[in-house]
């Protein structure tokens, strides 16, 4: 084998005495590096944490001034619409009355890839929502898949590392992301998707979207329940397949970009109906699965989907660098009545996305146009910084208290955000071990059918036979756990694309 394909074993060679002890930029040695500190096993995280800080912080600003994520995308502009009344579930402004309108940004892109990357290639998709409500700007930041890779924010550095590049030789390295995501067996959920039929829609306009993690939702009598967002293609499904996808990469490369584009220009606009799904808190306490858990999702069955509204994108943008590239989502950006919920990825993200903008776009980026919450007038004590090009609030006081007149606090959301209880053991707890495979042996046996089983094996093999057979075993041994056919049929496929590349 070359040398590039060999990096990683050839640096393990080198290690006489085993791996070293790892630590934290300060050079202190970490106890647990797969889990962050929370409040008892389902709680928030804590931001005493320094080494999920430490971890973030830092993955933050690896680069500049692309996105480490979601580099290449594309961006539209509409209205959100209501068509169905849920304010027994939600006092959020937007939902507030059937018909109302609310303009949003929408950016779809890859994850994994450079901006330069092909549109067609084998990736999750991101489906970022930006609500210019009366309250101020709601993001709602998710993919086309309703699950994720891992459930740990902790993780999510290294994940996305092997996404990326091998360090030494600067070219994507197969082992790296199997051997990560075979160690890590809560992945399996999110591989079956992504190698799946799904994992290569067809452009923007013919996928689903999720808000993938859970979130809780505030009535104005202060009633609160848990839920997810989904959005329905009313365009319908459509995917590629693998040698059209792989055609395209060459031929077209800007094929989703171009694709969305071109419909808004000729007036065929895009739609997308939203739907939620609700639990309620006694029954997140009962239910089958952490119904927190990013790798599982809720049963439809269990939890119908409720339709809320839809989503038209009817305008392109006037400037992509102005209000595609330097757009920033962030899930905390939050409105009342609609709040985080103890899901651990979700937790982490409240804070990395907008240190992240922070770090490209400056302290100020929410003064950008297209971040701004132009609807409301911001009234708080921030003050100064790079790029600061509005009035800085004039002679308003930048301090509180205060007895000159500065703002004060709404009486209305501080009774939307109401108290809620808390408990159990702060430590950092390990979820690797936890339930893996019931949820993907649901979807192997009663989502897929016999030809859809078939290309899920194929696009595995075809791609796991580049890694190191040490781990192609590892996976197969994940896989069989899902089902003996699933781990047989795949180490059949290896073998057959194996002899196929001698």
């Amino acid at each position: 084998m070359s040398a590039s394909s060999n990096q990683l074993s050839d640096f393990k060679k080198q290690q006489k005495n085993g791996p070293a002890v790892a630590t934290i930029g300060t050079g202190a040695p970490i106890g647990v590096k797969t889990a962050v500190q929370t409040v008892g096993k389902r709680g928030p995280i804590l931001l005493q944490d320094i080494n999920y800080i430490d971890e973030m912080a830092h993955f933050d600003r690896e680069r500049i001034p692309e996105r480490v994520v979601h580099a290449k995308g594309a961006g539209a502009f509409g209205y959100f619409e209501v068509t169905h009344d849920i304010t027994k579930y939600c006092g959020a402004k937007i939902f507030e009355k059937v018909g109302k309108r609310t303009p949003i940004a929408v950016r779809f892109s890859t994850v994994g890839g450079e901006s330069g990357s092909a549109d067609t290639v084998r990736d999750p998709r991101g489906f970022a929502v930006k609500f210019y409500t009366d309250d101020g700007v709601w993001d709602l930041v998710g993919n086309n898949t309703p699950i994720f890779f891992i459930r740990d924010p902790i993780l999510f550095p290294s994940f996305v590392h092997t996404q990326k590049r091998n360090p030494q030789t600067h070219l994507k390295d197969p082992d790296m992301f199997w051997d990560f995501v075979t160690l890590r067996p809560e992945s399996t959920h999110q591989i079956m998707y992504l190698f799946g039929d799904r994992g290569i829609p067809n452009g923007y306009r013919y996928m689903n979207g999720f808000g993938s993690h859970t979130f809780k939702m505030v009535n104005e009598k202060g009633e609160a329940v848990y839920c997810k967002f989904h959005y329905k293609t009313a365009q319908g499904i459509q995917n590629l397949d693998v040698k059209k996808a792989d055609d395209l990469s060459g031929s077209d490369p800007d094929y989703s970009i171009r694709d969305l584009y071109d419909a808004i220009a000729r007036g065929d606009h895009p739609v997308y109906n939203m739907f939620i799904q609700v639990m309620t808190f006694d029954e997140a306490e009962r239910y089958k699965w952490n119904p927190f858990d990013v790798t599982k999702v809720w049963s439809h069955k269990d939890y119908p989907l409720i339709p809320v509204g839809r989503l038209v994108l009817d305008r392109n943008p006037n400037n992509y660098f102005a209000e595609v590239e330097q757009i920033a989502f962030c899930p905390s950006h939050l409105v009342p009545g609609i709040e985080a919920s103890p899901d651990k990825m979700l937790q982490g993200r409240l804070f990395s996305y907008t240190d992240t903008h922070r770090h490209r776009l400056g302290a100020n980026y929410l003064q950008l146009p297209v971040n701004c919450p132009y609807r409301v007038s911001v009234k708080n004590f921030q003050r100064d910084g790079p790029l600061c090009f509005n009035d800085n609030q004039g002679g308003a006081p930048n301090y509180y208290p205060n007895s000159f007149g500065g703002p004060e606090p709404s009486q209305r959301t501080r009774d939307l955000q109401g108290p809620y209880k808390l408990s159990g053991e702060v430590y950092r707890y390990d979820s690797g071990d936890e339930d893996n495979f019931s949820q993907p042996a649901l979807f192997w046996n009663n989502v897929l059918d016999d030809a859809a089983r078939k290309r899920l094996v194929s696009n595995i093999a075809g791609h796991i036979v580049n890694a190191k057979e040490f781990i192609q075993e590892r996976a197969i041994k994940n896989f069989s756990q899902v089902s003996d056919v699933f781990g047989q049929q795949l180490r059949e496929a290896i073998n057959l694309k194996r002899s196929a590349k001698m």
